[in-house]
């Protein structure tokens, strides 16, 4: 058994696609849309993971809460801290909000953490 993906809804389809391919590498399909006010991509990483981002004509726009139930966040590893560095930098630098500057964690991790257009926690790690 394994993940096939991970779906999130977002505002904007084509920033959020912006977002993740410019900065994460991901390799978009085409565009999906329904009769129904539905469409999404999938987006694949080097690594084979997916990520569906979706979007809806009806969707109901919530306040992101930090420490709520619910997902906290999606990792991406870049392989080096100096590419944790660089990469935390281009994003800051980009627009983006810093949640979490740069750090070794209490379990060993170099990270950091920032937001994505919708304001969703994106962990970038080694």
């Amino acid at each position: 058994m394994k993940i096939t993906h991970i779906g999130v809804y977002v505002k904007d389809l084509e920033k959020s696609k912006h977002f993740y391919t410019n900065y994460f590498k991901g390799v978009s399909n085409e565009k999906y849309s329904n009769t129904d006010g539905f469409s999404s991509y999938f987006l694949t990483f080097e690594d084979g993971a997916s990520l569906e981002i979706m979007h809806h004509t009806n969707l109901e726009i919530l306040p992101v809460i930090d420490k709520s139930t619910g997902w906290s966040h999606l990792a991406f590893s870049v392989e080096s801290r100096e590419n944790v560095v660089a990469l935390t930098a281009r994003i800051v630098a980009d627009g983006y909000i810093l949640y979490s500057p740069l750090r070794e964690t209490g379990d060993g991790y170099f990270e950091s953490c920032v937001s994505d257009p919708d304001g969703n926690r994106i962990e970038i790690t080694i």
